[in-house]
């Protein structure tokens, strides 16, 4: 089963400096159709104007990726974590007890990028960051795991979920398969491109929530970079 959730038919706000989409609920935006998906609980489409960003606010009990398609964002938390995080690398945030953090772009240019919220195995767990690049080339026409909480995944930034954040380059006219397993779900998006999967056209920055699917087949229409959560 796929449902389609066309980048036109999101939530959204304007905020002036951000101009934010938002695939589920989330803020002033509520449809009951679109609470999560198993324990994926946001994905937020963030453009983020030159030297603004969000200043301190706290979190707790949520893993917090974040996927920088364009631009770089910077990251500072109550922990003393600082860093820098630019296109096509990603950051995670375990929120656990509480933490507060600031994302700012400190660019010249707009950041754009994807925030994904997971719900944690458990809750109270000491918090953490962390940043790591992942080269762009690597995962040309394959899926690269970025951050799991999966056995098997150790390369990846660590999250404390049942869960896995993978990305792909696919070059027009190629196909990438990726086994979810029908007791799984998947959430997919493509920051750049145009997919088919299972006979359904998937545009640049719409959603598609996938479930009942052992085999996920996916041809790019045209060059391509998608992100993919899977799921419990």
């Amino acid at each position: 089963m796929i449902d389609l959730r066309p980048f036109a038919s999101l939530g959204g706000a304007d905020h002036g400096w951000l101009q934010a989409k938002h695939h589920f609920s989330f803020a002033n935006y509520h449809d009951p159709a679109r609470m999560n998906w198993g324990k994926i609980r946001v994905w937020n489409d963030d453009v983020i104007a030159p030297h603004s960003g969000f200043p301190p606010h706290p979190h707790a009990d949520m893993e917090i990726i974040t996927y920088v398609r364009t631009g770089a964002i910077t990251h500072q938390d109550s922990l003393g974590n600082k860093g820098r995080t630019e296109a096509g690398d990603v950051q995670v945030m375990s929120a656990g007890t509480g933490i507060t953090h600031s994302e700012c772009n400190m660019e010249d240019e707009p950041t754009t990028l994807f925030q994904i919220w997971i719900q944690p195995n458990q809750r109270g767990e000491r918090p953490s960051w962390g940043s790591r690049p992942f080269p762009k080339d690597g995962r040309a026409g394959q899926f690269v795991t970025l951050a799991s909480g999966l056995d098997g995944d150790e390369d990846a930034l660590r999250i404390r979920t049942d869960a896995r954040v993978a990305g792909a380059t696919i070059g027009a006219g190629e196909t990438v398969d990726y086994p979810l397993g029908r007791e799984r779900r998947a959430y997919l998006v493509p920051a750049t491109g145009a997919l088919e999967i299972e006979g359904v056209r998937v545009n640049a920055r719409d959603g598609a929530a996938i479930s009942d699917v052992d085999m996920l087949r996916i041809t790019a229409l045209e060059d391509s970079e998608v992100v993919l959560v899977d799921a419990a």
